[in-house]
Formats: C-alpha cells, sequence, structure tokens
C-alpha cells in the first residue's frame, strides 16, 4: 500500500510527547466501521487492536449506534452523576438478566468512574476498608493502570517509573509458570503467610488477571485460578479479578474466570463494557463487602449515561444466547491455527504461541523484531501492536464481530509481516 506522509504538524508541535500508539501508526484517521479504520486520505486498515479491547463489537457498531441516536434525539440524560435514570434502570436490569442471574453470580454492581484505573482504585479501597489491611498482592506481570494505586500492583517496570514516588502497599508474587514450574504453586507465597518473620503483613487482598494483556498474553492455568482462589479463601483474603480487557466476551465466555469455575470476590471490568468505546467501568462486589458510606467513593463522570445506553444494546443483542461465545472460540482456533504455522516457519525467531479466544500474542527472542513486524503490518494495511515487558510479544486483540474472511486476511498480513521483516 502506498501512504502519502501525511501533515502531522499540529500534534508533533502541540501535543504532550506522551502519546504513544499514534507514533506506530502514522497516519490521520477519519472513520471507522466494523473490522477497519480509514485515513483521511481513504486508505484502508483492518485492525487487529480494537482500541486496546475496548472494541469487541467492531468500530461503529450498527445496531449500538442506532440505540445511541435514538436516545440522543429525544434528549436523553446526558452527564447524571449517579441519579436514577431510566437508561442506568435499563442497564442494571439487562445485566441482571443476561449475564449474572443466567451465572448465578450474586454482585451488586458500583459505578466507580469512566475508566479502568478507576475500577481498580476502587477495588483496592474497599478491599482495605473491608479487612482493615494495607498490602494487596499481585503478580510479575501484571498490568492495573496508571493511577498511583494501581501503579503500585503493576509489573512493567517503565511505567513503574513514571509515579515519580514510591509506590506503596502492594507486593508482587509470582504468576503462573514464572518459575516454569520449578517449583509448587504458591509455595512461596504460602511460606511467607505462614513465617512470621517473612516481612509480608498480612494482605486484604490479592487482584489478578486471567490473562495478562498487557504484560504479553500470559495465560494463567484453569488450575492456578482455582488453588488461588481457594489459597484466599483458606488465608482470609479477598480475591480480586481484573476484567477489564479480558472480560465481556474477550476470551469466550462473558467472564474470563468463568472457565476456572471460581467466583470472585471483587471483579473489575471496563473497556468492552460500554459496547461502543464510550467512558464507562463497573466494581461488581459480593453484597456483603458493600460497606461504602454514601459519597465514599465518587466522581462527576460516574454516570455515563450514553454509555449505558450502548452497553445495554450490546448486552441485549450478543449475549441473550451463547452464538457470540462460539464464535469467539472458533475464531481463536483460526488464529492458533495460523500462529502455530508462523512459528513452526521461524522457529529460531518465535519464542512462543500463547492465548484464549481471541486474545493472543506471538512472543520473540528479540523485542525489536517484534516492533518491526508491527510496523511492516502497518505499511500493508494491519494494525497490531506489541505487548510484554519487552515489547517483545506481537498482540492481536481483532473484534470478536469479525468475520473468517477478516480474520483470514489480516493473519495472512501478519505472516508476510514477518517474514519480510528481519
Amino acid at each position: 500500500m502506498t501512504i502519502t506522509l501525511p501533515d502531522l504538524s499540529v500534534f508533533e508541535t502541540l501535543e504532550s510527547e506522551v502519546r504513544s500508539y499514534c507514533r506506530g501508526w502514522p497516519t490521520v484517521f477519519h472513520s471507522a466501521q466494523g473490522s477497519h479504520m480509514y485515513d483521511e486520505d481513504g486508505h484502508a486498515y483492518l485492525d487487529f487492536f480494537a482500541g486496546a479491547g475496548a472494541l469487541n463489537y467492531g468500530h461503529s457498531n450498527p445496531v449500538l449506534k442506532r440505540a445511541l441516536l435514538d436516545y440522543l434525539e429525544r434528549d436523553g440524560v446526558i452527564h447524571g452523576l449517579d441519579m436514577s435514570t431510566t437508561a442506568k434502570r435499563a442497564f442494571l436490569e439487562s445485566f441482571q438478566d443476561i449475564v449474572l442471574r443466567p451465572r448465578d453470580l450474586p454482585y451488586k454492581v458500583m459505578f466507580p468512574g469512566p475508566t479502568g484505573t478507576n475500577a481498580v482504585e476502587a477495588a483496592l479501597k474497599l478491599a482495605r476498608k473491608v479487612k482493615g489491611r494495607e498490602t494487596v498482592v499481585s503478580f510479575t506481570g501484571a498490568f492495573h493502570g496508571m493511577s498511583l494505586g494501581a501503579l503500585a500492583v503493576t509489573g512493567n517496570a517503565f511505567k513503574r517509573a513514571g509515579a515519580g514516588v514510591p509506590l506503596v502497599h502492594g507486593v508482587p508474587m509470582p504468576f503462573d509458570r514464572y518459575l516454569d514450574g520449578q517449583a509448587p504453586d504458591f509455595l512461596w507465597f504460602e511460606r511467607l503467610l505462614e513465617d512470621q518473620g517473612s516481612g509480608l503483613n498480612q494482605p486484604p487482598a490479592v487482584i489478578v488477571e486471567t490473562v495478562q494483556g498487557e504484560g504479553g498474553i500470559n495465560v494463567a492455568r484453569t488450575e492456578w485460578l482455582r488453588s488461588l482462589s481457594d489459597l484466599c479463601r483458606r488465608r482470609d483474603m479477598l480475591l480480586i479479578v481484573d476484567d477489564i480487557q479480558m472480560g465481556c466476551g474477550r476470551t469466550g465466555a462473558f467472564f474470563s474466570f468463568e472457565e476456572a469455575g471460581i467466583v470472585p470476590d471483587i471483579v473489575t471490568l471496563s473497556k468492552s463494557i460500554s459496547g461502543y468505546g464510550l467512558p464507562m467501568s463497573l466494581l461488581l462486589l459480593k453484597p456483603e463487602l458493600d460497606v461504602w458510606e454514601p459519597g465514599e467513593h465518587n466522581g462527576t463522570f460516574r454516570g455515563n449515561n450514553p454509555a449505558f445506553v450502548t452497553a445495554t444494546a450490546a448486552l441485549e443483542t450478543y449475549w441473550a444466547d451463547g452464538h457470540l461465545e462460539k464464535q469467539t472460540l472458533a475464531r481463536g482456533e483460526q488464529v492458533e491455527t495460523t500462529l502455530r504455522g508462523i512459528a513452526a516457519e521461524h522457529h529460531h525467531q518465535v519464542a512462543d504461541v500463547r492465548g484464549r479466544g481471541l486474545a493472543w500474542g506471538l512472543e520473540f527472542h528479540d523485542p525489536l523484531r517484534a516492533a518491526r513486524i508491527c510496523r511492516r503490518a502497518f505499511e500493508l494495511g494491519l494494525l497490531v501492536e506489541t505487548s510484554g515487558a519487552l515489547s517483545e510479544v506481537v498482540k492481536l486483540l481483532p473484534a470478536l464481530t469479525i468475520t473468517e474472511d477478516e480474520l483470514d486476511e489480516g493473519l495472512a498480513v501478519l505472516a508476510r509481516s514477518v517474514r519480510e521483516t528481519r
């Protein structure tokens, strides 16, 4: 694809140096529909990024767009703080009927603010309030957000360094297979909890991603998650599952922890919960943990009513039956087959292939190679990003609604990008 260099002057001169995604994709996007984005010169890009997992149902989904336009045209409430509105009621009723009750999940719902890190901060605050203890356990490779509390339970050194202050009241433990099976699961964790001289204060909670997205698509085994849940129960610690990127069907089931058969005490959701890319997050908590005083945790934008509207439409369109889950798992098998073929063809360069549902990673021994592959893919009209501590993983997060042909097309571009990159 021939690309004319766009005019980026206003972004380069006026926008902060903190911008990142636009550096890897140096064009000016103008419109988007389904699994494609289009720049201002009309070039099409197949999107395997999906708003970092915020667009599980694709760009400008027509069903969700129609619901939103109807709401706007009748002057529905846009900004409502935590006031009761018809849009919020419809969402809560649909979420209960379509998601919670069929799974026998007992959660109450809290709207902590518009972003994932808002939900994580609320989860950490609530766990400490309930248990009266401070030091939350997280895991190597974790990413939970960019605010200070969330950074304290995040593993990435680069992101942690940006805090500018000591990050406290968090301690990391080895994620699943971090030690390559050289020690039994949780041996170190349990020993520290038992040893009065270990220096580890009794934690109020453990926070975990079942699949670490930013950490490099590190997939926890179901038996590891079940053992973690059991450990939390035995040691009086709350289990918090961060499902911000891997929830809303990314791994197949609506919640990524369903396959393990566990019921976390607290769950964080964001990204694709609105369905349309509108800011929205949820904190799900067991009823006995709902010890908040009115207004004890709040925020101006915790009542994003347009997001309630599109979230309700997404639930009713995609989750009233099991079709999307089955399709996601089938598409995942399609991705895995191709990635394993790429790995076999380039076995000296590829370190690993891993994933679940429609979250996949292709890890390279040379981190710079992963970045070059993503750059070449962009030149060929495919949007993919890197992840992992060293950006050594090419990360695939296509929309769950992507067609079989679109997926084949993108995977072919990826395979070509690997072949053409040294």
